[in-house]
């Protein structure tokens, strides 16, 4: 560890890995609101987040669990329900008047065509204005989830949860597309 009079100790933030602050810096200079994504093991989570000088408040936040309440039977933390949370996260922000954004993906190491820039994907299929380069969003069939579809046809035995919640691998495609319309048409 460095020593001396002129050593300066790191926020505690960035000494525990949590915040890049050159990089929420920048994003707080835009003065939008930030679309803040977060993947954990099980589920993902998406909110609109507005800067305070008392400390970020949450405006919207959508969790992919709410899923469950529009019928969907997939896992909750696929390319396909991210997906859908931004989807679903658009129409509660535009209800509430918020029309544009700015991702926040945090210390997520930014991979084109992953969870993350689904999210993306389905908030910006929503209506919402946020900026991005269309080269890291996930292909329409990824996004459907027919490369789930396709790997249950060479080992059926890994996809017991979701049999078990009574929905075939084969059919995902066909079930996100249902879904896919419940939210976009339904009251959310």
């Amino acid at each position: 560890m460095a020593r001396g009079p002129r050593y300066k100790v790191p926020y505690r933030r960035r000494r525990e890995g949590k915040t890049n602050y050159r990089k929420r810096l920048k994003l707080l200079l835009s003065r939008k609101p930030r679309l803040v994504v977060r993947i954990t093991n099980r589920r993902i989570i998406a909110q609109i987040v507005e800067y305070n000088p008392d400390g970020d408040r949450v405006l919207i936040g959508v969790d992919s669990s709410m899923l469950t309440r529009y019928g969907w039977k997939g896992d909750l933390n696929n390319t396909p329900a991210a997906y859908l949370t931004g989807l679903l996260i658009a129409k509660k922000a535009l209800k509430m008047g918020i029309r544009e954004a700015i991702l926040d993906i945090g210390l997520h190491t930014p991979t084109r065509g992953g969870r993350v820039f689904a999210v993306l994907k389905g908030a910006v299929d929503g209506g919402l204005s946020i900026p991005h380069s269309p080269d890291v969003l996930p292909e329409d069939s990824r996004i459907r989830g027919e490369h789930i579809a396709k790997y249950y046809e060479m080992a059926p035995e890994r996809f017991t949860e979701y049999e078990r919640r009574g929905l075939k691998p084969s059919d995902l495609p066909d079930h996100f597309d249902e879904i896919k319309e419940r939210i976009s048409s339904g009251d959310v």
